[in-house]
């Protein structure tokens, strides 16, 4: 990890980097429990570039040399909305708050379990102004206990139609 490049962009810096994030996607999401082909890795490069224009946009990124080996990014979710229109409710407090939405966390295989991506999550939220941080998660990935080792609490679910149900999943940033 010593010998990893770390870096925080903001959405313009970020749009230079967008074959590199698509194909660290197709990588990570090709994986159980994902198993995700080329329509899901088409899909999320439509989706990148509009996360690209949310407000608060930020991308840490970690490199080993020109290789990308991990990388989160999120925005900022305004105050009044929440996940989609399949998720749960949440608490008024969080749908009333503006939220930092981690939208992806990745690593590669080699780089995880090493610390890579608890850096790299500290990297994305320990910047923010919003009070809470949301994501969703799978409940089958390995991830998921992750986040709950990390302090975040399950807050609900969503009903996405193309993937299974996700965990949602909030933590406190500022009080």
């Amino acid at each position: 990890m010593a010998d990893l490049v770390w870096t925080l962009a903001d959405a313009e810096t970020a749009t230079r980097h967008t074959d590199q994030i698509r194909d660290l996607y197709a990588t990570v999401y090709a994986e159980p429990p994902y198993c995700e082909g080329p329509e899901h890795v088409a899909q999320f490069g439509r989706w990148w570039k509009g996360h690209l224009k949310q407000p608060g946009f930020a991308l840490a990124t970690a490199r080993d040399g020109e290789r990308l080996v991990g990388a989160v990014y999120g925005y900022t979710m305004p105050s009044g909305e929440w996940m989609e229109p399949d998720a749960d409710e949440p608490p008024a407090e969080l749908r009333e708050a503006e939220k930092c939405f981690v939208v992806e966390w990745m690593a590669l295989p080699g780089y995880r379990s090493k610390g890579v991506g608890r850096h790299l999550l500290s990297m994305l939220l320990q910047p923010r102004r919003e009070p809470w941080a949301v994501l969703a998660a799978n409940p089958a990935a390995p991830a998921r206990r992750l986040y709950e080792r990390m302090g975040w609490v399950q807050h609900g679910q969503i009903r996405p139609r193309a993937i299974p149900d996700m965990d949602v999943l909030v933590l406190r940033l500022n009080p």
